[in-house]
């Protein structure tokens, strides 16, 4: 009877040191880390140990102790509603402003033809208006009594500095000063030529006229380039910068673009619009583009920084707030709020609630419509079938 008490004594000590054995074993066992939390208690999480912005170690999160806002989706349903993730990536993003506009001459391929002294136009080249030129057409001849004056002295002294001088700031062509020296004589007039290639735009020289000095004969005007002059909204001023591309098509010519960068972003903001101008150069070599053209241009603007984004498609948009899914990992999927910036070619930057390399849920989230229904919306979505 005592040995049979004994031995059940043993046998249910070795049964409790066996139960104690197995709970520390358990205790014992590591615990599998499921992701890294902020330290701070900030909306940011990490699946590989990191440091915050101060150096401190972000928490590990074990299995278990998951955030009760995560929610849990059984595999065979992430894979029939077709839930895709893409992280969360820095990049540079461009943003495409439409704006109208105008087409205008480039202010540097403007030629006005003049004489620097009084002239006696003797005869006009077959040249009107709208008709191109080339650089070195003649264009008029003239008589001037102050150029012949110039010309006698230059003769009488072909060695005196002065006298060449005086010629030259009469705006004389050398190639009437070449004749002087050739033919050791004076000629009666001269003939002017087109100073560049291009299209005449006013023609006021006639024969028999007197022109004074600086009067305007002939405005002559190279198309080859020109101006495209665009207002931009005040919200999109700072946005625009010199050397951005440009894409600009005429509304007298549907299907044809031209390509372009901007030049100038014009320093005032007109008060009466609130828009800025800009300045777009478009090489015009078919002479396609005439001024006073209406346009319409597409502006690719945008940062040279590379700042955190999105896809569109990531954004839970209720009206009051901006959500994102943060995709956990083996089903487990977080809302998580965020502050939204600039968009473009389909992405959208966040300046708050996201680090780089989250991965962000990008389609199926289409089930959360609104904030009101968020939370029966992700229970409802996370029950198994």
């Amino acid at each position: 009877m005592l040995f049979s008490r004994l031995t059940g004594a043993l046998a249910l000590a070795a049964c409790l040191a066996c139960g104690v054995l197995a709970a520390q074993a358990e205790e014992a066992a590591p615990k599998r880390i499921l992701y890294y939390r902020n330290p701070m208690g900030l909306a940011d999480t990490s699946m590989v140990p990191k440091k915050d912005g101060m150096g401190m170690d972000y928490i590990p999160v074990y299995e278990g102790e998951e955030d009760e806002t995560a929610i849990k989706i059984a595999p065979g349903k992430v894979q029939r509603t077709g839930v895709r993730s893409e992280p969360a990536t820095r990049r540079i993003l461009a943003t495409r402003i439409r704006v109208p506009g105008t087409i205008q001459l480039d202010e540097r391929r403007i030629t006005l033809v003049s004489t620097r002294a009084t002239a006696f136009i003797e005869g006009v080249a077959e040249v009107t208006t709208g008709e191109r030129v080339k650089k070195g057409q003649v264009l008029f001849r003239f008589y001037s009594p102050e150029i012949a004056s110039a010309a006698a002295q230059y003769f009488a002294n072909p060695g005196f500095e002065g006298a060449r001088r005086r010629l030259d700031v009469l705006d004389v062509p050398p190639e009437f000063i070449a004749e002087i020296d050739r033919a050791r004589k004076i000629p009666l007039s001269l003939e002017w030529r087109a100073p560049r290639d291009g299209i005449v735009f006013e023609r006021n020289a006639f024969e028999g006229m007197k022109a004074e000095p600086g009067q305007q004969l002939f405005k002559i005007v190279d198309l080859q380039k020109v101006w495209a002059l665009v207002d931009v909204a005040e919200r999109d001023y700072a946005r625009i910068k010199p050397g951005q591309k440009v894409l600009v098509q005429a509304r007298g010519m549907p299907g044809q673009n031209f390509s372009g960068v901007v030049s100038l972003v014009y320093p005032q903001i007109s008060k009466e619009t609130r828009t800025a101008r800009v300045r777009v150069e478009l090489q015009n070599p078919d002479l396609a583009l005439r001024p006073d053209m209406y346009v319409d241009a597409e502006i690719f603007a945008g940062d040279d920084d590379k700042i955190i984004a999105a896809p569109d498609g990531a954004i839970i948009d209720s009206g009051a707030k901006q959500l994102v899914l943060l995709d956990l990992g083996e089903g487990r999927f977080e809302p998580r709020e965020v502050k939204l910036g600039r968009r473009g070619d389909g992405f959208v930057e966040i300046r708050e609630g996201v680090a780089e390399g989250d991965k962000l849920v990008t389609s199926a989230n289409f089930l959360i419509d609104a904030e009101s229904n968020l939370k029966a919306a992700l229970k409802n979505f996370g029950e198994p079938k």
